[in-house]
């Protein structure tokens, strides 16, 4: 299952981290790392950079500007010339880069929005009223501005002319700022007519809270995808476990989620750099010997921020765990009753197992005696074999269309949120489909999530919304209203009297 959205990889021991940095500096920065062994964050200097020009410029364009409206005739120097064309092409660029690599985030920025939308909404309703003292004051001040040159024209009939002139001018200042800021204030006033939030309805209709698959286990309490890893989530009240199987050389199903063992375990200080490969050429025998925990203790590897510190007991546990047969986790499905959902790797050419895979999973499956129900099927290779061999296992699709899913009798589906809250949520909730969303771990997805109604949800960070008994931004209908209502009529009443006060 990939990473959350809101992580990206950063090179140095391939750790993944929750962080803000652009993701264009990871492409760069990766390049540099290996070509020259050196990680810098490269963004810094260049953010600064642009920075600094862009808001060189920016002064640059608006003092043009002003000399312009006064009539004043436009010296630039070549070099400022060059400057604002090159800044200006960087910024687009940039932009453009930024659109393409950051689409995840925009969708991010838009489901927050079912959210944080009534929020916004105050909060822009106050900024309008701070804003409406320095507007009433300016348009106040072009008022007395034109009232004394209409007074003034009978006595200069020379000047009419002119002194018509800069009344026009005038006039067209106060429209400029005047009507755009009444255009947006009542807009303000009417948003809510176009705010349809999830997390806005009435305490009765509210779902039951979904549940949790620990994805890679509780990865926050201790390495990914070790046994630690999983019974932190069971410890944290998981419904189920998340994985990822590879097929080691000699035919063992074993836990990673990597296509190679250098970010999660000791493997580069066991074999040189130049004789690593693919997980999958490994036997078990090697796999088993490899150390899966320590890198998880190590500051610049740690694989999120804001992770709480392990007890001495947990560290020293982290420290000694080993990479997990798919038996290992079957067992303990079994033992405490939980399901087990993951994702299933083809082995690369040349495998032995390169066109048998599935049926080896299915034979380690039904040969570990955990109760079929258990098992929520989510690979798409050979579904008819695993129909056949194994009925009792719950099919899971991905996202697709509805009448797919009906054709081949899929009730679950196991999709990325972004995917799903763009892609007909309604939907597939009216036809009843079965829905786990991956990977959420901010609270605020987690409540929308809760309120549009999701039976169950992937999360790295199960302890922190195991504790959440509540939808986090929710309200009733009436309740927003009232807010909405008070918020208008205060804020009109003020905006009213600070223009009367300046008038």
């Amino acid at each position: 299952m990939p990473h959350s959205v809101l992580c990206c990889p950063i090179p140095g021991k391939n750790s993944t981290a929750f962080c803000c940095v652009l993701r264009i500096e990871t492409h760069f920065c990766r390049a540099m790392y290996l070509t020259t062994g050196i990680w810098f964050y490269w963004s810094i200097v260049l953010l600064s950079l642009v920075g600094i020009l862009t808001a060189y410029t920016s002064l640059l364009l608006v003092l043009g500007f002003l000399l312009v409206w006064e009539g004043n005739k436009l010296y630039l120097h070549w070099c400022h010339k060059i400057l604002i064309l090159l800044v200006t092409a960087l910024s687009i660029t940039l932009l453009w880069v930024l659109c393409k690599l950051w689409r995840d985030k925009w969708l991010i920025l838009g489901l927050s929005l079912k959210i944080f939308a009534p929020y916004w909404h105050l909060a822009c309703i106050t900024l309008m009223i701070i804003l409406s003292w320095p507007v009433s004051y300016y348009l106040v001040q072009l008022e007395g501005e034109a009232r004394s040159r209409r007074s003034m024209m009978p006595y200069y009939e020379r000047e009419k002319t002119e002194r018509c002139h800069i009344l026009t001018r005038l006039k067209a200042l106060q429209i400029v700022v005047g009507l755009p800021f009444v255009i947006v204030l009542l807009f303000l006033y009417v948003m809510p007519l176009g705010i349809h939030s999830p997390c806005i309805q009435d305490k009765e209709k509210l779902g039951p809270k979904p549940n949790f698959f620990g994805h890679r286990g509780a990865p926050m309490s201790g390495p990914e995808n070790t046994m630690m890893s999983f019974e932190k989530a069971i410890e944290h009240g998981a419904y189920g476990l998340e994985s990822d199987v590879h097929i080691s050389y000699d035919s063992v199903p074993f836990l990673l989620h990597d296509n190679d063992f250098k970010r999660t375990t000791d493997i580069e200080e066991v074999i040189s750099s130049a004789d690593l490969k693919r997980s999958e050429f490994y036997e078990w025998d090697f796999i088993s010997t490899l150390n899966a925990g320590e890198w998880f203790l190590k500051p610049k590897d740690k694989p999120f921020y804001r992770m709480e510190p392990l007890s001495e007991a947990d560290n020293e546990k982290a420290r000694n765990q080993k990479i997990p047969k798919l038996r290992d986790l079957l067992d303990l499905a079994q033992k405490e009753k939980k399901y087990v959902i993951f994702d299933l790797t083809t082995p690369p050419p040349k495998h032995p197992h390169r066109n048998t895979f599935v049926r080896l999973v299915v034979s380690v499956i039904l040969d570990s005696k955990i109760e079929p129900h258990l098992i929520f099927w989510l690979p798409n290779f050979d579904r008819d074999y695993v129909r056949h061999m194994a009925p009792g296992f719950q099919q899971v699709g991905r996202l697709y269309p509805l009448d797919q899913l009906s054709k081949e009798n899929i009730r679950i589906i196991n999709v990325d949120y972004k995917e799903l809250f763009y892609n007909g949520l309604r939907d597939y909730k009216a036809a009843n489909i079965t829905i786990n969303l991956y990977v959420v771990n901010k609270p605020w997805l987690f409540s929308l999530a809760w309120c549009s109604r999701i039976h169950s949800v992937t999360t790295d960070n199960i302890k922190l919304l195991s504790e959440i008994d509540h939808p986090h931004f929710f309200m009733t209908p009436r309740y927003y209203m009232f807010i909405w209502l008070l918020i208008d009529g205060i804020s009109a009443v003020l905006i009213f009297a600070i223009f009367y006060f300046h008038w």
